[in-house]
């Protein structure tokens, strides 16, 4: 069950893999993306120490999860991945000029998980492209449809 997606992601980049991440989380940001208080639109993955870490998502506190907690919508969250995987995408990150992209976060299996992407930025004509294909795909739909109503 998707819990939030960051469409610009698909705008601004070329995914090439996906990969599913667990996150580091405290237990008020649990509540608060259960409740849907979440936010990837101007997240970033970033690799420092070692690991990869999720930054600019924003997770409201809800008012009455934490009143003891001193809480920071925008901290940094460590991404949970396995080694090989990580060495794998710092590679590609350093070397061939890819970022990594969050692309949506989930529930599975009660777990929240984060989707992210290997992704490859685009130009602004390929953007261009993209919008184009996307409203050609819909006007074909629009076609179909009413020919099947006439029909």
């Amino acid at each position: 069950m998707t819990i939030a997606d960051n469409r610009k992601a698909f705008h601004e980049y070329f995914i090439e893999e996906r990969y599913e991440a667990g996150l580091v989380l405290e237990g008020w940001e649990v509540k608060s993306i259960r409740a849907g208080r979440v936010q990837l639109k101007e997240s970033y993955v970033n690799h420092a120490r070692g690991d990869f870490w999720l930054l600019g998502a924003h997770i409201s506190p809800l008012t009455t999860a934490s009143t003891h907690v001193k809480t920071d919508p925008v901290r940094p969250r460590k991404l949970l991945l396995h080694r090989r995987e990580i060495d794998k995408l710092a590679g590609l990150v350093a070397r061939s000029g890819y970022t990594i992209a969050a692309l949506n976060l989930h529930f599975i299996k009660g777990r929240i998980k984060l989707e992210i992407g290997l992704a490859k930025g685009k130009k602004q004509h390929d953007k261009r492209q993209t919008e184009k294909d996307r409203e050609w795909q819909r006007e074909k739909q629009r076609l179909v449809r009413d020919t099947a109503k006439r029909g």
